[in-house]
C-alpha cells in the first residue's frame, strides 16, 4: 500500500505540475491574443495613418491590406481560442481527478483503495492534459503584413514641380555640312538631368542670316531626338542654306527653342533645257529619253530654218526651269545625228557635282559640259567647246573621253552612276565612279566661257540627280592629285 501511495503521490505531483503549466499557458494565450487585438489595432492604426497621407491614391490598396489584417486577427483568434477552450477542458479534468485523489488517500479499505488507485492511474493516463501541446499555434506578431513606406515617404517629400528646360545652344563648330548631309550638335547652358528627349526642326531657305518669316518654308521636325547630336542625311540641296533650331523637353513640358541657326547648303541645281533638245528626245525635267518618232513631222520646219530657234516646242517635253532666262530660248533646238540636251543653268564659277544614271539597255550615251555656242549639229566630245566620256554598248561596250574630236578609251568598267565633279575656276572636269568615288578620268583647261551640263542619249533613258554637293572622298582626291596622267594631258593640251 505505501507503494502504491508513494506512486501515487509521484502523479499527484505531476499532476499538479501539468496544471501550474497549463495554467501558464492559458495566461500565455490570454496575453497573447491581448496582444494580436492591441497589436491588429496599432498595425490597422498605422496603416490609416500611411494611407491617409498617400490621399485617395492608396485607399482601395488599403482596404485590401486592412482585410488582410483582420483576417489574420481572426484566424489567430480562432486559433488561439481552440487552444484555450481545450486547455479549460483539460485543467478542469485535471482538478476532477486530483480532488478524487486525494479523497483516495482517505481511503482505509485496502481492496477499495486499490480499485480507487488503478482508476486514478487508468484516468490519468487517458487525461487530456497530457496530450495537449504547450505551444501557442499562432504568434501575435503582425508586423509582417505591415508596409514600409519609408521609402515612398521620402519619394513624395522630394517631389517638386518640374522646372521648363532652358533653351539648348547649338554649337556651330561642331556642326558639319558635307556629303548631302547635315550634322548638328547642341548642348545645354547648364546641366539639366530631367531632359528626356530633344527636339531638332529644319527648313530650307534661300535667305542667309536668321529665319524669315514671310516666303519661307514649314518647319519639319524631327521628335525624341535622346542625343544632342543628330544627323540628317540623303538630303537634295535645292536651296542655298538651312535654318535649324532645337528645343528639350522633359517628362511634363518642352522648353524654348535655341537660337536658329543658319547653315549654308550650296549646290548646283538644274533640269534639263527641253526647248533646245534634239526633238527625238523626251525630256521631262531631270530625265531625257530617246523618242525615235518625237522628229516625224517636224523635219520639214527644221529643214526651212537657219541658225534660228525651232519654234515653240511641245508642252509635254518642255519643263525647263525659269531661273535662267539667259539659256532657254536662246539658242537653236539640236537636229541631225547631235541627240544633245543642254541643262538650263549655266556654271560660271566654283565647284559643282552632279550624277547620272544610265538605262541598262540604253545603247549609246555622253555624259560632259559645253559652252552655250555648241553648234546644233555638233555632237559632245566632237568640238573644242565640249568635254564629255561617251559610252557605246551597241555590238559591244566601249568607253571613252572625248573632246576636240579626240578620243581616250578608258580602260575602266563602265559604272552604273557617273559622277561628273566641274572645277570652272581651277579648270579642272573629273569623271567618278558615283558609288565607289574611283576617278575615272580626268580632263585640264581654261575655261573661257560659262558651262552648261550636257547630255547625248540614243536607244535609251538618262536620269540626272543635282542638288548634290562635292562629296567629301571627291575633294580629298582632288586635294591629293599631282598633275595629269599622261592620257589626260593627251586631251588637255588640245583643250587648251
Amino acid at each position: 500500500m505505501e507503494a502504491q501511495k508513494e506512486a501515487l503521490q509521484r502523479i499527484i505531483s505531476t499532476l499538479a505540475h501539468k496544471n501550474d503549466e497549463i495554467q501558464n499557458f492559458i495566461e500565455t494565450l490570454n496575453h497573447t491574443l491581448k496582444g494580436v487585438q492591441a497589436n491588429a489595432s496599432s498595425v490597422i492604426g498605422e496603416l490609416d495613418e500611411e494611407f491617409d497621407g498617400l490621399y485617395s491614391i492608396l485607399d482601395e490598396m488599403k482596404e485590401s491590406m486592412t482585410s488582410s489584417i483582420k483576417q489574420a486577427e481572426s484566424y489567430k483568434t480562432q486559433e488561439l481560442q481552440n487552444q484555450l477552450s481545450q486547455c479549460s477542458k483539460a485543467l478542469e479534468n485535471s482538478e476532477e481527478l486530483l480532488e478524487f485523489a486525494t479523497r483516495s488517500l482517505d481511503i482505509k479499505d485496502t481492496e477499495d483503495f486499490s480499485k480507487a488507485a488503478r482508476q486514478i492511474k487508468d484516468r490519468v493516463t487517458m487525461a487530456s492534459a497530457f496530450r495537449l501541446s504547450l505551444k501557442p499555434k499562432v504568434s501575435d506578431n503582425m508586423t509582417h503584413l505591415m508596409v514600409d513606406f519609408s521609402q515612398e515617404r521620402q519619394m513624395l517629400q522630394a517631389l517638386k514641380f518640374l522646372p521648363v528646360p532652358r533653351a539648348p545652344e547649338i554649337v556651330l563648330a561642331d556642326c558639319l555640312v558635307a556629303d548631302n548631309s547635315v550634322t548638328i550638335s547642341w548642348q545645354m547652358p547648364e546641366e539639366d538631368n530631367k531632359i528626356d528627349h530633344y527636339v531638332l526642326e529644319y527648313r530650307k531657305t534661300n535667305f542667309d542670316g536668321l529665319p524669315r518669316i514671310k516666303d519661307e518654308r514649314c518647319w519639319e521636325s524631327i521628335d525624341y531626338v535622346k542625343g544632342t547630336e543628330y544627323t540628317l542625311s540623303g538630303l537634295r540641296f535645292d536651296s542655298k542654306y538651312m535654318n535649324f533650331r532645337v528645343r528639350a523637353c522633359n517628362k511634363a513640358v518642352a522648353g524654348d527653342y535655341s537660337d536658329p541657326v543658319t547653315l549654308e547648303t550650296k549646290a548646283l541645281v538644274f533640269n534639263l533645257d527641253g526647248s533646245s533638245s534634239h526633238l527625238n528626245l523626251k525630256v521631262e525635267d531631270s530625265y531625257v529619253e530617246w523618242d525615235s518618232t518625237g522628229g516625224k513631222g517636224q523635219e520639214n520646219k527644221i529643214k526651212g530654218k537657219e541658225n534660228k530657234g525651232s519654234g515653240t516646242p511641245s508642252p509635254k517635253r518642255s519643263s525647263v526651269s525659269s531661273r535662267s532666262p539667259l539659256i532657254r530660248g536662246s539658242r537653236d533646238r539640236f537636229t541631225g545625228e547631235s541627240y544633245t540636251v543642254l541643262g538650263d543653268t549655266a556654271i560660271e564659277s566654283g565647284q559643282h557635282y552632279w550624277e547620272v544614271k544610265a538605262q541598262k539597255d540604253c545603247k549609246s550615251y555622253s555624259v560632259g559640259v559645253a559652252y552655250k555656242n555648241l553648234g546644233k549639229f555638233d555632237q559632245l566630245g566632237k568640238t573644242n567647246t565640249s568635254w564629255c566620256v561617251h559610252i557605246n554598248n551597241w555590238l559591244q561596250t566601249t568607253f571613252a573621253a572625248k573632246h576636240n574630236n579626240k578620243a581616250k578609251v578608258l580602260d575602266v568598267v563602265v559604272p552604273d552612276r557617273i559622277g561628273v565633279y566641274c572645277d570652272f575656276d581651277g579648270g579642272q572636269l573629273s569623271f567618278y565612279n558615283a558609288s565607289s568615288k574611283q576617278l575615272l578620268y580626268t580632263f585640264k583647261t581654261k575655261f573661257t566661257q560659262p558651262l552648261l551640263p550636257g547630255f547625248m542619249v540614243w536607244c535609251g533613258g538618262l536620269t540626272v540627280t543635282t542638288g548634290l554637293q562635292v562629296p567629301t572622298a571627291v575633294k580629298t582626291l582632288q586635294k591629293s592629285e599631282n598633275g595629269l596622267s599622261g592620257s589626260a594631258s593627251s586631251l588637255t593640251n588640245v583643250a587648251q
